[in-house]
């Protein structure tokens, strides 16, 4: 096969380029493009060799006609530039385009299971194949149930109904580790920063601080909420700082913990030598902020990837029922802890 560019007068490439340099008819380049079983290896590496000398970019409305298929992947998420939101999609993004899968995406302002339906609906007049909820669906409708019945759907840390499959970390787990690690610096308690009350993530890491409290026959604090930010942490922080007997705080996001550790700072609380805190997440800023906060790191980008891939499960063979995948938290230990300074 010739290594020189061809010119084509100013248009872009067509199949049929493709097809006269590796040598092959059309329909073969069609079936090794949309990977067609009865292609073989050694044609489909010409092909692909030929696509890539050439720069062709293969029509989508056109592929679908030819195929049925429109080999996009739905994603419904909330608007937010958090960086657990931006990892997970770029875990996704990057397992679908190894598979051959175009992203589409679909935002919701509200949690309510009718406003992720309009969504799920946006995602299903685009032909989507397959969708990936970025939401905590706590409770569906039937909207949510008569979608996911026609439309392969895993949620990540959501519920699963009786139409989606799951990915998720075990949040109860994260609650736990947190409480413990605390716990085992000598710590007498452990007040906890929650997330919304109508996130998933929040519920189960709140159990697992009560739970791992229960276990030490310690009694759990009273329990203050933010929205994840830092300026619900750096609040939230406003009130702790001016309690004595808080030595060790467990806020559920990194970022609300930076805002904590602020309002400790401004009011002379020193971290971790008159108070811990331990955050969840393990975002890039965690390492670097001062002191470096200890966290409980989720892996994200394989949480994406692995939501990707059980979705493509499900759409290769309908019948398959995987089972929910859980991943699994690891602790994280930097400047931000400590044991209790003598009284």
């Amino acid at each position: 096969m010739s290594s020189t560019p061809r010119s084509f007068a100013g248009r872009a490439p067509d199949m049929a380029d493709v097809a006269a340099l590796a040598g092959v008819s059309k329909q073969t380049v069609s079936r090794a493009l949309s990977n067609h079983p009865n292609v073989t290896a050694r044609t489909r590496a010409k092909v692909e060799q030929a696509v890539a000398q050439l720069g062709y970019r293969r029509n989508a409305a056109a592929s679908m006609l030819s195929s049925g298929r429109s080999r996009t992947i739905g994603v419904v998420s909330m608007p937010t530039l958090n960086y657990s939101s931006a990892v997970i999609s770029y875990g996704m993004e990057r397992a679908a385009r190894t598979a051959g899968y175009a992203v589409s995406m679909a935002t919701t302002t509200s949690l309510s299971p009718e406003s992720i339906a309009e969504a799920m609906s946006r995602l299903a007049e685009q032909a989507v194949e397959g969708i990936v909820l970025v939401v905590p669906l706590l409770v569906g409708s039937d909207a949510t149930e008569e979608i996911s019945r026609r439309i392969p759907t895993v949620t990540i840390d959501g519920s699963r109904s009786e139409s989606t499959q799951v990915v998720a970390v075990d949040q109860t787990s994260v609650g736990r580790i947190a409480t413990e690690h605390l716990l085992s610096l000598g710590h007498e308690t452990a007040w906890h920063l929650a997330g919304p009350g109508e996130w998933v993530e929040a519920g189960e890491r709140e159990a697992g601080w009560r739970a791992a409290l229960a276990a030490a026959g310690r009694d759990a604090p009273p329990i203050l909420r933010g929205d994840w930010s830092p300026e619900s942490g750096y609040q939230a922080g406003l009130l702790l700082a001016r309690m004595p007997e808080v030595t060790a705080i467990f806020a559920s996001s990194d970022e609300m913990a930076f805002g904590v550790i602020r309002a400790l700072h401004e009011h002379g609380r020193r971290v971790p030598d008159d108070v811990s805190v331990i955050g969840v997440d393990d975002i890039a800023l965690a390492a670097y902020c001062s002191p470096a906060l200890t966290t409980v790191a989720q892996p994200f980008e394989e949480i994406g990837r692995l939501a990707v891939d059980h979705l493509i499960e499900v759409i290769t063979d309908p019948d398959s029922t995987p089972e929910q995948t859980t991943v699994a938290a690891t602790l994280v230990v930097r400047g931000s802890t400590a044991a209790p300074s003598p009284a």
